[in-house]
């Protein structure tokens, strides 16, 4: 098997049938299978995949302990592609994505992590909201380093995990996902894939963004509210203070990060007074080492209890 398309899903089955039928349906010239992982979903999910398991790429696999680095785990475990390509349940592959992520790997030893650009997909009758910024935008999965082939050096700018492929050597070599981090039911942890890049960088791997690998992603009514944001943005907070924790960057250093991070945001948000997308942007960030600083207390007074 040359590559293997995993779909890690959490009670989505509005859109799962359409992630499944674009992997299905790909252009791909050798050999790849489609793996959905069920995450302990409690709809009609298991439904939805029995409708096209007559198809022989397509495999079926439960997983019971939420998470999504378990599942993203587990996938990659029941799965046999030298390359792994991680599809969200609510986007929708391009035909050729398979192809040009697989190629890439062909291309390039060195090549660790790969991704590509995402576009939004707004339901019928539905508009952006005038508060809404590029920056957020990139919330709800948006993603684009521009049209041409981008090497990536700053963690920051790594792929999204909705459009995302790993070589499984390097996948294997670090243990796989930590589920530390990563989407746990209802709640928005994240930065795993962050994490990912730090350490194929630091390994001397490469990690690219490659336009074509084209995938649109749903936009959820439910995510366009102010309250989804500052929620979003709480939990980014947390994610990157565990991540530091992981990485062994933990200690009072984090307050005082923290508390810089919150003012430059309270103080950008003034500064962009006249502008709703940009105002609510910096809010957020700011709202978000709320959360940051919040765990961070909590890590130091867990060490502290321990001594």
């Amino acid at each position: 098997m040359q590559i293997s398309a995993i779909i890690c899903t959490h009670n989505r089955d509005t859109y799962l049938g359409a992630a499944i039928d674009s992997l299905l349906a790909q252009d791909f010239a050798g050999d790849f299978e489609v793996v959905v992982v069920d995450n302990a979903s409690s709809d009609r999910t298991s439904e939805v995949v029995e409708q096209r398991l007559s198809n022989p790429r397509l495999k079926y696999i439960y997983e019971a302990v939420v998470g999504l680095s378990v599942a993203r785990n587990t996938g990659a475990k029941a799965s046999s592609g030298e390359i792994i390509a991680y599809l969200d349940d609510d986007a929708v592959a391009s035909q050729g994505w398979l192809q040009i992520l697989y190629s890439a790997y062909q291309d390039n030893s060195k090549l660790a992590i790969a991704g590509g650009k995402v576009t939004l997909l707004w339901q019928q009758d539905i508009q952006p909201p005038t508060w809404l910024s590029p920056g957020l935008a990139a919330n709800l999965g948006a993603y684009d380093l521009g049209d041409r082939l981008v090497y990536i050096e700053n963690p920051g700018l790594t792929p999204r995990g909705l459009n995302y492929s790993i070589r499984r050597s390097f996948l294997e070599k670090i243990g796989g996902f930590d589920p530390n981090l990563g989407r746990v039911g209802k709640n928005l942890l994240s930065n795993e894939e962050l994490q990912m890049t730090e350490l194929a960088l630091e390994d001397g791997w490469q990690v690219a963004y490659l336009p074509e690998a084209l995938a649109a992603h749903n936009v959820a009514p439910e995510r366009l509210k102010r309250t989804w944001f500052l929620n979003r943005g709480w939990w980014q907070g947390i994610s990157e203070c565990y991540r530091e924790q992981l990485s062994g960057k933990a200690g009072i250093g984090q307050l005082s990060r923290g508390i810089e991070r919150f003012l430059r945001g309270l103080y950008k948000s003034l500064q962009y007074f006249s502008d709703p997308a940009e105002r609510f942007d910096k809010f957020v960030y700011a709202y978000g080492q709320i959360g940051y600083l919040n765990a961070a207390i909590q890590g130091l007074l867990s060490t502290s209890n321990k001594k």
